[in-house]
C-alpha cells in the first residue's frame, strides 16, 4: 500500500513539473514582453527571453528522490533486484530526467526535462503498479551487481541520448520548415544538442563495452552459467556496433546531423529489444518471467 502512494505521489509531481512548465511557456507566449526580459540582437531589434523560474526544477527534484525511493523500495530485496520489465523503464525513465536536472547549468535542459521527460516519467512511475513484477535476480556476488548496475546506466544515458536525437530531427524540420516559435527559441540550440548527444553517447558506449565484456567472459563467474549466443546478446552486438561505428564516424570523418540522428536511434532501438523488448514479451505477453 504505501508503494502505491509513493508512485502516485511520484506521477503527480512530474505531471505538476510539465503543467508548470508548459503554463510558464504558454504565459511566455501570450505576454512576450513584460516580466520577460528583452534583449537587443546584432541587428538592434529586439528579441524576448525568459529565465525559468524555479517551480518546475523544484517539483522535478522532488519527484526524482520519490521516484528514487519507490523504486529501491521495489527492487531491493534481501534476496536480490526485482527487475522486471516495469521496473525496468521506471528505473531507465527516472535516470534519464535525473541526468537532464543534474546537467542544468544551462536552465534550457531543465526546461526540456519539464516539457518533454515529466510527461513520459508519469507513466514510468505508474507501470510497477499497473504491472507488477515479479522478476527476481540473484546478486551472485559483487561482480554480478557491478555487471547489472553498469548496464542499467548505460541503458539510461542512451535513453537520453534517443530524446537529445528525437528533439534534433524536431527543431531541424521546424528550423527547414521556418516554424520556429517562442517555445522553440528557449529550448537549447541544435549545436549545443548534438555536442552533448555524442559526450552522452562516448560515456553510454564506454558502460556498454564494459556490460557486453563482463556478459561474453565472466558469464559464469556472473551468472553461474556459461555464455549463451541469444536474442539478446545478439541485439546487444548489434547495438554495440552501431553505436562504436557512428562514434568513430564522427571522430574521423565527421559524422554529424541527420546521420547521428538516424543510427543513434536504430541503435537505440536495438539496445531496448536487448533487454526490455524480451522483457515485455515474457512478462507482459507471454506472462512468464
Amino acid at each position: 500500500m504505501l508503494l502505491t502512494i509513493l508512485n502516485f505521489t511520484t506521477a503527480a509531481l512530474y505531471l505538476l513539473a510539465a503543467l508548470s512548465a508548459w503554463l510558464i511557456v504558454a504565459r511566455t507566449a501570450k505576454h512576450s514582453v513584460g516580466d520577460s526580459a528583452v534583449l537587443l540582437t546584432s541587428r538592434g531589434a529586439p528579441s524576448v527571453t525568459f529565465n525559468t523560474p524555479q517551480l518546475p526544477k523544484n517539483l522535478l527534484w522532488l519527484a526524482i528522490a520519490f521516484h528514487t525511493i519507490s523504486l529501491l523500495d521495489a527492487m531491493m530485496l534481501e534476496d536480490g533486484f526485482n527487475i522486471g520489465f516495469s521496473h525496468a523503464i521506471s528505473l531507465i525513465v527516472c535516470l534519464s530526467t535525473m541526468s537532464y536536472v543534474v546537467m542544468s547549468r544551462d536552465a534550457r535542459l531543465t526546461r526540456l526535462a519539464a516539457l518533454y521527460l515529466a510527461p513520459f516519467a508519469v507513466v514510468a512511475a505508474l507501470l510497477p503498479t499497473i504491472l507488477p513484477a515479479n522478476r527476481v535476480v540473484m546478486y551472485g556476488g559483487w561482480m554480478a551487481k557491478l555487471h547489472i548496475v553498469v548496464a542499467i546506466l548505460a541503458y539510461a544515458l542512451f535513453t537520453v541520448a534517443a530524446s537529445h536525437a528525437l528533439l534534433m530531427l524536431f527543431l531541424d524540420r521546424r528550423l527547414h520548415a521556418d516554424r520556429i516559435q517562442q517555445i522553440d527559441e528557449n529550448l537549447p540550440p541544435l549545436l549545443l544538442i548534438e555536442k552533448l548527444l555524442f559526450k552522452l553517447m562516448g560515456v553510454a558506449f564506454l558502460l556498454l563495452t564494459v556490460t557486453v565484456i563482463s556478459g561474453i567472459f565472466f558469464s559464469e563467474a556472473l551468472f553461474g552459467k556459461a555464455f549463451e549466443v541469444t536474442h539478446k546478446t545478439v541485439f546487444a552486438m548489434m547495438s554495440w556496433f552501431i553505436f562504436g561505428s557512428l562514434l568513430l564516424g564522427h571522430w574521423k570523418l565527421g559524422w554529424r546531423g541527420s546521420v547521428a540522428v538516424r543510427w543513434t536511434l536504430i541503435g537505440f532501438v536495438m539496445l531496448l529489444l536487448s533487454y526490455v523488448g524480451s522483457k515485455f514479451v515474457l512478462e507482459i505477453i507471454l506472462k512468464r518471467v
